[in-house]
């Protein structure tokens, strides 16, 4: 009896640990112009106040933001080139990463 419920247990570990504890949706925008950390903060500050968006990462280097949002959300490169726009830079190119592909950025910084 032991054994079945250890085996069961093991299985049970190993299976949560090969899930996803989340399936949020990351996506990389290209963005022209960001070129300080205020700019950085801007741009930040307006992405994650879309509903549903958990993080927004700015890589001022690369001029990328990479965006974290909650399972079932999904971002429009026409919705987000509205509110990078609005926020003073310009959109150029948006792509939804592959599901386990990390930010690649840090805030504020290259």
């Amino acid at each position: 009896m032991n054994r079945i419920v250890s085996s069961a247990l093991a299985a049970l570990i190993l299976a949560a640990a090969s899930t996803p504890a989340f399936a949020d949706s990351l996506y990389r925008i290209e963005v022209y112009g960001l070129n300080c950390p205020y700019c950085a903060y801007g741009v930040q500050k307006k992405i994650e106040a879309i509903p549903g968006v958990r993080s927004a990462d700015v890589d001022l280097v690369k001029g990328r933001v990479t965006v974290r949002t909650a399972d079932g959300v999904t971002l429009t490169p026409k919705e987000m080139r509205r509110v990078i726009n609005s926020a003073g830079f310009t959109f150029h190119s948006m792509k939804r990463l592959p599901a386990g592909h990390g930010a690649g950025g840090a805030r504020g910084k290259g």
